[in-house]
């Protein structure tokens, strides 16, 4: 069957549905229906209400399952099929950087990020990917966009939002760097701009209010900072903590944004939940990861959309941005080198938004390249995924009582991770997802 078969088929599947269809049957070639584990050959899932309800070997019909005649039957014979897979660290409402990114953040309404979100969230979808976590936006876009989703108005993959992340004046998060001073007054902050105890608490009480799934902590400095602040600790201990401990208090997860080693153990030592990007991971780190449980999600991909922008204008970034980014492109994948054979939890996440929405599975490539096998990279972006989220019972395997979120691939991701590159049929709750 050719790809362009295979499309149609999968086009005329979805559109007889109307109404997501109560049973469903998948014929797999094989199936990798708990990653981490070895695949199986020939199997076959029935899926009910969306959800697996039972996994068997060999290809059977709706009858073996005691299914009703008007089963739906999903032919995946020549397939790869594994669970829908899960990008821990997106950024949906953009996919530009640089100069260009700093113009449209004046230049662009929320509803024109709202639009923007939604393209991005059905590419990210049709990539493979049925679950993400958006870290980061400024007017409530994502928030809109999730609860759109979740109640079957727009096609997209499941979201949880940190709404907007916390940050101490003139750190990573200010959105008044790189501004002129006298227009500062007119560039509102959204209430996560912090310093001091109370304005830390006040901060992270703001966000749940509006409705934030996880708390998106800054404590060091970034990249794209318009600032030549360096990447080290930018929060005392005491904002950190308060921080950590009011989103305890409501029940949420913390994701912390860190690249310089003194932010990273103060996190760690906090007891956050994910250390994202952790680019300067010392022994310490490697220490504190083990002891804490806590996760790092290296977001590789991020390289890739500084080459890409430079080769497309070598004036995209400049100053203070430019000589960060190149530091940035040399020592990528280093910490990730350290904390594979340090028995450090990995999970999968890409920056998308640095990097382009829709290629997200290049983040793939990279973890292998710098370290872990093609069955680590694949339960970084599942099984490990899902379990950070707080979604492990829920999605990561195809495991009954799970949604029904697949993806079928024509190659074998565990011989070959960039056949993830091109997903051919994703399944979404038992739904397939017209391309």
């Amino acid at each position: 069957m050719t790809r362009r078969t295979l499309a149609l088929a999968v086009s005329l599947f979805a559109a007889s549905l109307g109404a997501q269809a109560q049973t469903v049957v998948v014929q797999a070639g094989q199936l990798l229906d708990r990653p981490g584990q070895a695949p199986r050959g020939a199997a076959t899932l029935f899926i009910r209400d969306g959800k697996v309800e039972q996994v068997r070997d060999g290809h059977l019909d709706a009858a073996a399952f005691g299914a009703p005649a008007d089963t739906r039957v999903v032919y995946l014979r020549r397939h790869f099929v594994l669970p829908g897979l899960i990008d821990s660290h997106v950024h949906l409402t953009n996919d530009l950087g640089g100069l260009a990114g700093q113009l449209a953040e004046v230049q662009r309404s929320p509803a024109d990020n709202a639009l923007e979100a939604a393209a991005n969230a059905r590419k990210t979808l049709l990539a493979g990917f049925t679950t993400v976590r958006n870290l980061g936006d400024g007017d409530g876009e994502i928030r809109a966009l999730r609860d759109a989703i979740a109640a079957g108005k727009l096609p997209g993959p499941r979201i949880l939002t940190a709404n907007t992340s916390i940050s101490a004046t003139a750190g990573h998060g200010d959105p008044r760097l790189g501004y002129r001073a006298d227009l500062h007054d007119a560039l509102d902050t959204g209430g996560n701009v912090c310093d001091g105890v109370e304005s830390c608490r006040r901060a992270v009480r703001r966000q749940v209010a509006e409705g934030a799934d996880v708390i998106k902590l800054l404590i060091t400095g970034g990249v794209n900072s318009r600032i030549g602040a360096g990447l080290g600790a930018q929060m005392f201990e005491d904002e950190a903590r308060a921080v950590v401990e009011t989103s305890r208090m409501y029940g949420k997860k913390v994701a912390v944004h860190a690249h310089g080693a003194d932010g990273i153990n103060l996190a760690l030592r906090l007891g956050v939940d994910s250390i994202e990007h952790g680019t300067l991971l010392d022994k310490e780190g490697l220490r504190l990861f083990r002891e804490s449980g806590a996760y790092y999600v290296p977001t590789l991909s991020t390289v890739n959309g500084y080459r890409e922008r430079l080769a497309a204008n070598p004036d995209a970034y400049r100053g203070d941005v430019l000589a960060k980014i190149r530091w940035r492109i040399d020592i990528t994948g280093k910490a990730l080198e350290n904390a594979v054979p340090a028995g450090v939890k990995i999970a999968f996440g890409t920056d998308a938004g640095v990097s382009l929405h829709g290629r997200n599975a290049d983040e793939f490539e990279l973890m292998v390249a710098h370290g872990m096998t093609p069955a680590q990279a694949i339960v970084a972006a599942t099984r490990n995924a899902a379990d950070l989220l707080g979604l492990g019972d829920r999605i990561g395997s195809l495991e009954p009582g799970k949604q029904a979120d697949l993806i079928a691939v024509s190659g074998n991701p565990l011989e070959d991770v960039t056949v993830l590159k091109k997903v051919d049929v994703v399944m979404k709750g038992g739904e397939v997802q017209a391309p």
